[in-house]
């Protein structure tokens, strides 16, 4: 019999470690080459990872809560063979993991552990939301490898936990009138009768730390145009049912707003950048990241990597499929990675316009507002005359610390000449 240790395979771009929420298989179950073998989360997305051999599962090195580092074992396969490699104890191959994930540098986090003590990503998420503090996070009791805190362990210290972290520093007393009032006033900020409260899921609670910290990291600016959209609507309620009959794909605007913005980036590449430091980083591939609204609300930005490669077909069926994938939460890391300018096409609410957040590190973002019909005025050799025309916001919102009003303008109303250039007569 032969063992084969499984790594934690790369999850694409920055990402170190991961952590494992679920295993699909147990130990003395038999284990087929590219069987999902278990589930793993990142600060990016939630996915399965496969088996890279086939066998009977004989050790799970890396317990559900843990967190596996990229590259190190976190499983041993039992298979046949005539001869089978010298190899490890088991024991020893836990000890060396932990060993080298120590090396990894810990998140970020401004109270660090005085102990050195590792925590996984997971368990910081939760003792932010939870408002505990590195002190009384190093005093909770670990079940996981080398007394390691696990997601479980966090839950039940939490759950059991005699007082909350954080009160407010005064409860204002509220004096009830005379006759008493039949129901009880409830302080500001507090829940009150009848109020539901509703913890964040994980990603939520992702999707607002990077919020914030998008915010506090980047000069927001937001710059706005109204584009005519008429000759693209014409062309594309002209040629859709042909498109869909030809390519099997639904043709929608998004793949056309993305070749307007990839053309503009050409014409204005320090669009493309990232800010390190007093570093200027210009991307020399162009990323769209699209952001997607999914069924429970939340939200996620796949990406076209290198989108100048494609033509107008080619970007209908990445979009299209990125949509697809991402509503079926069937993404995989790489799909997430690597953006270097996002669009939102806010104008599938309803919205007009809005004022986007810049997803990191990038420097700008893009949304889309709803086209509506509106009256304009039209210049001809006759004269000027009113006319109703399709109409669309466009709202650009840049990091003022490198993109300047100037460029920031300019860059809209080059996507809005692109697109108000569009060639009404154009074949698919």
């Amino acid at each position: 019999m032969a063992l084969t240790h499984i790594q934690m395979p790369a999850m694409g771009e920055s990402i170190h470690e991961a952590t494992v929420l679920n295993w699909l298989k147990q130990p003395g179950q038999a284990v087929a080459l590219d069987e999902p073998l278990l589930e793993v989360a990142t600060d990016k997305v939630d996915t399965e990872i496969m088996a890279t051999a086939a066998g009977v599962l004989k050790e799970i090195l890396v317990p559900a809560g843990g967190v596996a580092a990229v590259g190190r074992p976190i499983c041993v396969l039992e298979s046949e063979a005539t001869a089978a490699p010298e190899i490890p104890a088991p024991e020893e191959v836990i000890q060396a993991a932990l060993a080298l994930q120590k090396d990894l540098p810990p998140p970020a986090r401004k109270d660090r552990s005085a102990s050195d003590r590792f925590y996984s990503p997971l368990v910081l998420n939760i003792s932010r939301q939870e408002h505990i503090s590195q002190a009384e996070l190093d005093s909770v009791p670990g079940t996981g490898a080398g007394g390691r805190v696990t997601k479980q362990d966090m839950l039940n210290y939490v759950k059991n936990r005699s007082q909350p972290a954080r009160q407010p520093d005064s409860i204002p007393q509220v004096k009830a009138p005379s006759p008493a009032p039949e129901k009880a006033v409830s302080p500001a900020g507090l829940p009150g009768g009848g109020d539901e409260i509703r913890e964040m899921d994980r990603m939520r609670r992702m999707i607002a730390d990077r919020m914030v910290d998008s915010q506090r990291t980047a000069a927001h600016v937001t710059s706005f145009l109204e584009t005519d959209m008429t000759a693209i609507v014409r062309w594309r309620e002209r040629m859709k049912a042909e498109f869909e009959k030809t390519y099997r794909e639904k043709l929608t605007y998004t793949p056309i707003l993305v070749e307007a913005v990839v053309k503009a980036i050409q014409d204005f590449p320090l669009i493309n950048a990232q800010i390190d430091g007093s570093r200027i980083l210009l991307k020399k591939d162009i990323n769209i990241g699209l952001a997607v609204a999914l069924p429970d609300g939340n939200l996620i930005v796949p990406v076209i990597h290198r989108a100048e490669q494609y033509n107008l077909i080619g970007l209908a069926r990445r979009v299209n499929d990125l949509s697809q994938r991402a509503r079926n939460n069937a993404l995989k890391p790489d799909d997430l990675t690597g953006g270097t300018y996002t669009i939102s096409n806010i104008g599938t609410f309803g919205n007009l316009m809005g004022t986007p957040i810049i997803l990191q590190p990038q420097v700008a973002i893009m949304a889309f507002g709803a086209i509506v019909k509106k009256p304009a005025v039209l210049e001809t050799p006759e004269g000027d005359v009113i006319a109703i025309r399709h109409r669309m916001f466009l709202s650009h919102a840049y990091d003022h610390r490198l993109v300047d009003g100037s460029l920031g303008g300019q860059f809209v109303k080059r996507v809005s000449d692109y697109l108000e250039g569009f060639d009404a007569n154009r074949s698919l």
